[in-house]
């Protein structure tokens, strides 16, 4: 249940963050593509398929929440949480961020970034990424669904913390601002393989090319100095810190990105900004 949204129109233009309502699409649909979300710069490596973007929201746990704030851009890092096509965004209520992401339009990406891809030419050099960009206006989610947002997020983050640990109280839920966005404006754009020179002018050369794998892995959970003696590492924080690697793990695509392709892809903006 929502009680906010955006403001009053200061437009006679159709408000493009407020597609068609596409809730009751299966996850094998497309995304409705409009002029933010079209893929302009190598759109092979791009797909507008809800199992793709889900894949890379799934996948990771924090984003980034871009929001004009006083009539400047702010960029802030946040966790978050999918239900459907619904995406959950927590913060505190005295946000500036949140509080303006309520009443404009806003851009969420999330990035994961699979390699370094070094070329014989720093002009080829890039990253293999998945990257997902989603655009709409941030609804806040009222106090009777507030704790099923954030048990949203926390099983995200924290598969299993939320039966495991206390609760909200009523005060810190009042304290706290939870914002729904709809995945109905969004794309994906993926890169990966090796470096695309080696079949031109610099092949011969003598220097060596290739990927650097990067890959996110958790250690063994280490306990706070203040806890209690006896108190046992939970089965369930063990398996979050055993299964981070596979979780974030590339899964191959349903279609579109396939590789480089036949076009450079270096330093004048073929990454994951480059739509």
């Amino acid at each position: 249940m929502i009680i906010d949204g955006p403001g009053p129109d200061q437009s006679s233009r159709p408000d493009p963050s407020r597609p068609p309502d596409t809730s009751s699409l299966p996850e094998t649909s497309g995304l409705t593509v409009t002029d933010r979300t079209r893929l302009r710069r190598f759109p092979e490596n791009g797909s507008h398929q809800r199992q793709d973007l889900y894949r890379i929201l799934d996948a990771a746990w924090t984003c980034h929440l871009g929001v004009v704030v006083d009539g400047y851009p702010m960029v802030v890092p946040t966790t978050y949480g999918r239900a459907g096509d619904r995406l959950y965004i927590h913060g505190s209520a005295a946000s500036r961020s949140l509080r303006t992401a309520r009443r404009q339009s806003i851009c969420v990406t999330v990035t994961l970034v699979d390699g370094i891809v070094v070329a014989r030419s720093l002009f080829n050099h890039s990253v293999n990424y998945r990257c997902a960009m989603a655009f709409g206006v941030g609804q806040v989610v009222d106090s009777n669904a507030k704790l099923d947002a954030l048990r949203i997020i926390s099983d995200h983050v924290v598969p299993g913390q939320w039966d495991y640990a206390r609760p909200p109280s009523p005060r810190e839920l009042a304290q706290t601002t939870v914002l729904e966005l709809a995945l109905d404006e969004a794309s994906v754009k993926v890169s990966e393989g090796p470096p695309d020179d080696g079949d031109g002018p610099d092949g011969p050369s003598s220097c060596w090319a290739g990927v650097i794998p990067v890959a996110v892995a958790a250690a063994p959970p280490v306990a706070d100095p203040a806890l209690r003696d006896g108190i046992a590492l939970p089965d369930h924080l063990t398996r979050v810190a055993m299964g981070m690697a596979a979780r974030m793990a590339a899964v191959e695509p349903s279609h579109g990105p396939t590789g480089r392709g036949t076009t450079g892809r270096g330093t004048s903006g073929r990454g994951p900004t480059g739509r």
